[in-house]
């Protein structure tokens, strides 16, 4: 009785246990804006519209919905994602329409559950 051997260079695939763990797929993170005294709606507006890419009508609605409910969610995406667009709010800086305005508006990652 005669074994049938692999072709050369041909592997059998490995098993799933074989291949190891398979990567988690990234939990989902929303970028949160709070409301605060600081900031006005001309500078929320235009952070939105340049930061999150939206027309004027969404940004008008987000910055409604901040300053009525105190925060609004502005973008879900996976974390290191979400940290950049916490960064580049943070870069944006105070608001010049203020005078009493300190720096960047309050923004906070949380985990979407």
């Amino acid at each position: 009785m005669t074994m049938s051997q692999p072709s050369p260079g041909s592997q059998p695939s490995p098993t799933p246990e074989a291949r190891g763990p398979q990567p988690k797929q990234p939990l989902r993170w929303n970028v949160v804006l709070l409301d605060d005294n600081d900031h006005s709606f001309p500078y929320v507006i235009r952070m939105l519209q340049e930061l999150f890419y939206l027309n004027e009508k969404q940004a008008a609605e987000i910055a409604d919905q901040i300053h009525t409910q105190g925060r609004a969610i502005v973008f879900t995406t996976h974390r290191e994602h979400a940290e950049l667009k916490v960064e580049q709010v943070v870069g944006f800086g105070r608001d010049p329409h203020l005078p009493s305005s300190k720096g960047a508006m309050s923004v906070v990652l949380e985990p979407v559950t």
